[in-house]
């Protein structure tokens, strides 16, 4: 991968993808958009990427969409035109949701509008106490029903507190979002990227085979009732039953030692 609009750097299996426009903020455009659709969708075909970290640069996470690059832009286009950029910011949250890795978004400073809901997106989320959190959206006269925000958010924080996010668009403040299971930790801003890459790097050491069927099934089980869920369930765990890393790991604890998992 050599993204043009963004940094991505491979570790010890974790990617680091990191919004790098500081003196704006990091915000998206149209091109930034469209490459971390792509790059999210290709990660399905690479093993040897086994989590990734989201991030900005300068120490803000994102301010959203560029307003000269994207905002001025849409106001002069037509409904076919503005449809497939709306489709095309929403494939970005599916490509997410849709890759194999878990995805831990490590959040300090502004996060807004569009890079709130990237955040919203991840998988797991670290804050700082200097982090706010806006669905913004409403601000510019725009529905807060932006990249899937009316379905997630409410499922991340609640119904009532989301709906007041997305009404009012005020920032959510790093205790809030904490408080309210946006963010998993909040983290000081100068250990924040080392956290994430900790966290991500605990994952992708782990049952990587494992750790897809549980995002996806997290995933998919919004649509299904409880019967339904638990007989997904019970078909994934016995497949995942037949696969090496599960009998590395009862080998592992009869010899009362630690499983090194292989993602298969």
């Amino acid at each position: 991968m050599t993204p043009t609009h963004f940094g991505w750097a491979v570790a010890d299996r974790v990617a680091t993808i990191t919004l790098d426009r500081p003196e704006k903020k990091n915000p998206l455009t149209f091109d930034s958009y469209a490459e971390l659709r792509d790059t999210f969708r290709a990660l399905n075909d690479m093993p040897d990427v086994r989590a990734v970290v989201l991030t900005g640069a300068g120490g803000n996470f994102c301010s959203g969409g560029d307003v000269n690059e994207i905002i001025g832009p849409l106001v002069a286009m037509e409904l076919p035109q503005l449809r497939a950029f709306t489709q095309m910011t929403g494939e970005v949250v599916k490509t997410m949701r849709a890759c194999p890795q878990p995805i831990v978004a490590a959040v300090d400073g502004v996060c807004a509008g569009a890079g709130a809901c990237l955040a919203m997106a991840a998988d797991m989320r670290l804050g700082t106490p200097r982090s706010t959190v806006a669905f913004l959206f409403t601000r510019v006269g725009l529905a807060g029903c932006d990249m899937g925000a009316c379905a997630i958010l409410p499922r991340l924080i609640g119904q009532g507190r989301a709906s007041e996010l997305l009404f009012t668009g005020r920032a959510m403040t790093a205790e809030e979002a904490l408080a309210w299971g946006f963010y998993n930790r909040l983290a000081a801003p100068e250990a924040i990227i080392a956290e994430a890459q900790e966290m991500a790097s605990r994952l992708a050491h782990g049952p990587t085979g494992a750790h897809a069927v549980t995002k996806r099934m997290l995933h998919l089980e919004w649509d299904m009732g409880v019967d339904a869920a638990i007989d997904a369930e019970a078909k994934a765990q016995a497949e995942l039953m037949t696969k090496k890393d599960f009998a590395r790991a009862y080998h592992a604890f009869v010899a009362k030692q630690r499983p090194k998992f292989e993602g298969d």
